[in-house]
């Protein structure tokens, strides 16, 4: 990889993580309700996908993913309902005092993963990196070496940032009313990105 084409693709990966998405808001939430070293473990859980759908984008296995409408559709279905369920939850919970504790690394990390796995903005962005950024002339594994620790330390950046937000918002969310609607907001976000995610249409589709 050219240092230009790096140069655009890290450009790109700077914008496809610091757009706020499902991902952002949970690290918020996370750096809310947790102690700092613990909400770090979300970070750690994205890391973990953005890993995975790096090596299964270099093998084609996310845009075999995205020309299966019948597959997607049924992942589609299954992340919308989870993040809907999110937001219903966090907007009862909202009125409950905050009490920032360390939940289980275990239960931050797979909660943190799990949202980063059902994210359409994942799929949608690493086939559009290996589309646009990835030479065809070039082994493909040689430029993998340049394009993951690239990706991997933005997206660390990007999240560590997120959750610096979130326990900023904590620390200022200890009076009642505040804490409830920035809560509330939260809440509302994860249930608006359910729906968009249930009426999103398949990467690459009309």
């Amino acid at each position: 990889m050219s240092f230009e084409a790096w140069t655009i693709f890290a450009l790109f990966w700077v914008v496809f993580v610091t757009t706020p998405g499902p991902n952002a808001v949970n690290c918020i939430t996370n750096g809310v309700h947790l102690s700092f070293p613990r909400a770090m473990v979300g970070v750690l859980a994205i890391l973990t996908q953005a890993t995975l759908f790096l090596l299964l984008s270099a093998l084609g296995i996310t845009a075999l993913i995205a020309a299966s409408p019948t597959g997607f559709f049924i992942a589609k279905l299954v992340g919308a309902g989870f993040l809907i369920y999110l937001g219903v939850r966090g907007w009862i919970l909202a009125k409950r005092p905050v009490v920032v504790g360390d939940r289980p690394a275990k239960s931050v990390y797979l909660h943190a993963l799990a949202v980063a796995t059902i994210n359409p903005k994942s799929v949608a962005g690493y086939l559009a990196a290996f589309s646009q950024f990835v030479q065809p002339g070039v082994p493909i594994w040689e430029q993998m070496v340049v394009i993951v620790p690239t990706a991997l330390t933005i997206t660390a950046l990007s999240y560590t940032g997120f959750t610096l937000l979130g326990a900023g918002l904590g620390r200022a969310a200890l009076g009642a009313v505040f804490n409830i609607w920035v809560r509330r907001v939260l809440a509302a976000c994860f249930v608006i990105y359910g729906v968009l995610l249930g009426t999103s249409a398949t990467p690459g589709r009309a």
